[in-house]
């Protein structure tokens, strides 16, 4: 039917085309459009409409007095003027032209219904549904995207973690529009010249995607900055491994870093070196709780310029350690355990070291009486096998009890 109507109209603008016979055809198409809306076919025969089909139903008759009342308005302004001019042979090469026969303009009612969601089907025509398969318009997790990006299908097999990324604003839209081979691969065949492990790719990306929208040219000129600064290519590569926003920093921002320690502790280039060697991210990290831990030891602790340079060098993390812990630990050393700073400077790994581990294997040692940290007395108990030891060890080599006796003692706390 829509072809022939198709082929219908085609031949009407052949045909009619002075301006009497092209508002015929106007009014035509108008009132097939309102046989349409109406949902009754339409045949002009002679100028006038034909209402086909059976309207011996209500629902039928209301319809066709609906096209009536929207086909008033041309036929009586336009078909009783004009329609008149319009030949017998012309309505006659249109009727031929496109033949309808009563079969295809038949109305029938319950087929013009649409088909209900709950209606079942075959299973031919079950198979024979196509679904596109398209990417999310919009999603709260990019594991939606996996099966339709090859950029996060890659990262996933680098071994990249999603739900980190998912939990970052704006990153999930970054990444997708990430191509792989022109914005992706450049940069991991970078770390990969700088020595970084394919391993550590997917912790790398995890932590700093904004890595994969820094330009090769700045990543270059920063890893040349270190190793001017005397960073052997190991260290670099370890560096950023562990410290995986070490290059989003700019040369100058981390030159600022490196002065500053040096500034601050009073150390040579080399300690400084050997210190974001052994703990990068404190080129990363805000100084704010560094100073705040340089003064709590300074002036809280009643460390010694030179005691602080020394626990700095040999326990980097003292200077990112939380305030609250960090102070906690000390005066259960200092007061509780009588352990003088000396000794303490001495063996700055206990401030590394959690505290309840601490306080209960000394309860433990002081209920046995072999709780003795004086290096002059005997039986004397060096702090750093306190804190270091296994369970095990420390039971059988400093206690001198079994592992069950410790285990029960813990349960007395």
């Amino acid at each position: 039917m829509a072809a022939s109507c198709a082929q219908l109209c085609l031949l009407c603008r052949r045909l009619l085309c002075s301006t009497t016979v092209a508002n015929t055809w106007r009014y035509s198409t108008q009132l097939r459009h309102c046989a349409t809306v109406t949902g009754l076919p339409t045949k002009i025969l002679n100028g006038s409409p034909v209402i086909w089909g059976n309207h011996t139903t209500a629902q039928a008759r209301q319809r066709w007095k609906q096209q009536v009342f929207c086909s008033s308005y041309f036929s009586t302004t336009h078909v009783a003027t004009e329609a008149k001019e319009l030949s017998r042979a012309d309505v006659a090469t249109i009727r031929d032209a496109a033949p309808v026969t009563e079969s295809q303009i038949s109305l029938d009612l319950d087929a013009a219904a649409e088909l209900s969601a709950l209606e079942e089907i075959s299973n031919e025509e079950a198979v024979s549904i196509s679904v596109p398969s398209a990417m999310p318009p919009a999603s709260t997790s990019l594991r939606d995207y996996v099966d339709q990006s090859e950029t996060i299908s890659k990262l996933v097999q680098l071994g990249v973690q999603l739900w980190k990324l998912d939990e970052r604003p704006n990153v999930g839209s970054m990444l997708l529009r990430l191509n792989f081979s022109t914005d992706v691969a450049p940069r991991l065949l970078f770390l990969k010249d700088i020595g970084v492990e394919d391993s550590r790719f997917g912790y790398i990306i995890s932590h700093n995607p904004f890595i994969l929208t820094e330009s090769l040219e700045n990543l270059h000129a920063r890893v040349n900055y270190l190793k001017s600064k005397k960073f052997s290519a190991e260290t670099v590569a370890s560096m950023v491994s562990r410290a995986p926003y070490l290059l989003n920093f700019s040369v100058k921002r981390l030159d600022n870093r490196l002065g500053f320690y040096q500034q601050q502790l009073g150390l040579s280039a080399s300690n400084v070196r050997n210190i974001a060697a052994r703990l990068p991210r404190l080129l990363c990290c805000s100084l704010e709780p560094v100073k705040e831990n340089l003064k709590v030891c300074g002036i809280e602790l009643g460390f010694k310029e030179n005691e602080i340079q020394h626990i700095v060098t040999t326990i980097p993390k003292v200077l990112t350690a939380n305030k609250r812990k960090l102070t906690q630990t000390f005066d259960f050393l200092h007061n509780t355990m009588k352990v003088p700073h000396h000794l303490i400077t001495k063996f700055p790994q206990v401030l590394n070291t959690k505290y309840l581990r601490i306080r209960e294997r000394h309860l433990f040692l002081e209920y046995l009486g072999k709780a003795q940290y004086d290096p002059s007395q005997p039986n004397y108990i060096a702090l750093d096998r306190l804190a270091s030891l296994p369970d095990e060890t420390f039971c059988t080599e400093l206690a001198l009890a079994t592992l069950e006796d410790f285990y029960l003692f813990q349960k007395t706390l």
